[in-house]
């Protein structure tokens, strides 16, 4: 997790803060396959240099971004945890609960469904 740790450390706010190492050291635990890395000023995972999911900080949520199509098919799941999301992004309220189960359905289904992809991201 050092690859994280000057990402973390600006974090303001300690309950952010923690929040976020939390995220992202359950994800290193759980898919220690996967690669953990910095780019665009944002901590990722990938698998075999492409993208399975990134996370970035805001003021009211932690953002959870597995790329378009995981959203769409986990949609009605992540209504149902209480998250809003956009096209690209799930936000979850700092005050929310982070679902570890649906975290773990959307980046196993990204391995799945990247397995065989040679970009970054999705074409």
């Amino acid at each position: 997790m050092e690859v994280f740790a000057e990402f973390i450390a600006a974090i303001q706010k300690e309950e952010h803060r923690n929040r976020t190492n939390e995220v992202l050291s359950w994800v290193s635990k759980k898919f220690p396959q996967l690669n953990p890395k910095i780019a665009w000023n944002q901590p990722m995972f990938t698998d075999h240099d492409t993208f399975i999911i990134g996370f970035s900080v805001a003021k009211q949520h932690l953002a959870i971004a597995p790329e378009k199509v995981a959203i769409d098919r986990f949609a009605e799941k992540i209504k149902e945890a209480g998250y809003d999301h956009t096209k690209e992004i799930i936000r979850i309220k700092w005050n929310h609960q982070v679902d570890y189960s649906l975290l773990e359905e959307i980046i196993e289904f990204n391995i799945i469904d990247k397995a065989d992809c040679t970009s970054f991201w999705r074409k």
